[in-house]
């Protein structure tokens, strides 16, 4: 039996690609979509439902949320409610929300991933593996210019993976700022994290460390939000074995 699957956000870009790539898996069924500012439009052959309602209607066993902070507060505590299981791409929550949503997924399970590249995840696990080697370290992210948070999610989760990886981080020299904010956001360990929004990119990472004689550059690029896909549709095929809350891919994906 293919597991039955809802989309919330379902007309935004994120979401449209989701649905696509959930109605074209054999494994997963697209039995409903949510979209309060959409509602009445059709995606994948399925009209676009107003409210939450619609996914306990359509005995949906798994949600994907890809909306925006605000929304998933609202969100996840209705699908912890009635024991749906939640994917999450959200990004912007603190760690309040977070210890918020391991407390309420007790029935159900929950996974909230910064980022659902397979790329980016093995990024992160790199950078984590590098930091003990180097002294010093920054993160530029680059992203398109509907991005409302910054910096990134994935940005903040590789500096905290980095700082908890190695407790020897040299001292930023900069004693004076020309322009306030010049050296970055002071992140965990005061790594440093730049934070880019443009036109015609989509996700874009770099992690620069830096130690005597010799840099280190582990950088991801995200050509299209396709890249996210084959994350999003693991975890939904993953999420039942995975009990309470996970926050990231990686134990997902056995690294």
């Amino acid at each position: 039996m293919a597991i039955r699957v809802g989309v919330i956000g379902a007309a935004g870009r994120m979401g449209l690609t989701v649905c696509a790539a959930i109605a074209a898996d054999k494994n997963l069924e697209l039995v409903a979509a949510v979209d309060s500012a959409a509602s009445g439009s059709i995606v994948e052959g399925l009209t676009i439902a107003k409210d939450l309602r619609a996914l306990a209607d359509a005995k949906v066993e798994v949600a994907v949320d890809f909306t925006v902070a605000a929304a998933s507060r609202i969100n996840l505590p209705w699908l912890a409610m009635h024991n749906v299981h939640a994917v999450v791409g959200t990004t912007g929550f603190t760690d309040a929300d977070l210890a918020e949503f391991k407390k309420i997924f007790s029935s159900s399970n929950c996974i909230v991933a910064p980022n659902f590249a397979i790329g980016a995840v093995l990024m992160m696990r790199f950078a984590e593996i590098a930091a003990p080697f180097f002294d010093t370290a920054e993160i530029i992210e680059i992203h398109h210019d509907g991005k409302a948070d910054s910096p990134s999610g994935t940005a903040i989760a590789t500096a905290n993976r980095m700082a908890a990886a190695s407790s020897s981080w040299a001292k930023d020299p900069t004693t004076h700022e020309a322009i306030a904010g010049a050296r970055g956001a002071k992140s965990a360990a005061g790594i440093p994290i730049h934070a880019v929004r443009m036109r015609g990119v989509v996700a874009n990472q770099e992690v620069v460390l830096g130690t005597q004689g010799q840099t280190l550059t582990i950088r991801h690029d995200t050509i299209d939000r396709a890249s996210f896909m084959p994350g999003v549709v693991l975890a939904c095929k993953k999420i039942a074995e995975n009990k309470g809350f996970t926050l990231g891919l990686d134990k997902f994906l056995g690294i």
